[in-house]
């Protein structure tokens, strides 16, 4: 069951599940997109890829995660999941912290000329 989505330029996301203290979204990113390079102050992240290969960037260090493999972001992390492959990249990420609301995203760096407030 999705209780909220949305599509965004590089993709799409679906709130799957949500309670005090979380909320689990199924993130896809198109080839040759990436989200922006953002920060949150209320919350970290885990982002496990389910297909395709995420190219993560988190607080300046670059790595490839296949599926089946993971990345965490700690609260307060630079960050930014990238698709610079030629599939459809699906990931499904566990957001923790005292609030996961979607205002909680202080954009950094941003291909869509986009701005968000900051937390």
């Amino acid at each position: 069951m999705v209780l909220e989505s949305a599509s965004r330029p590089w993709g799409s996301w679906h709130v799957l599940d949500e309670g005090p203290g979380y909320k689990v979204k199924r993130i896809h990113v198109h080839p040759g997109h990436r989200l922006s390079y953002q920060t949150h102050a209320h919350r970290s992240e885990h982002w496990a890829v389910v297909s395709g290969t995420a190219t993560c960037l988190i607080d300046g260090v670059t790595s490839e995660v296949p599926a089946g493999g993971s990345a965490d972001v700690p609260l307060g992390a630079a960050h930014r999941i990238i698709n610079d492959h030629d599939e459809e990249l699906v990931i499904v990420e566990v957001q923790r912290g005292e609030y996961t609301g979607e205002d909680d995203i202080c954009r950094l760096e941003d291909d869509y000329g986009r701005s968000a407030p900051t937390a």
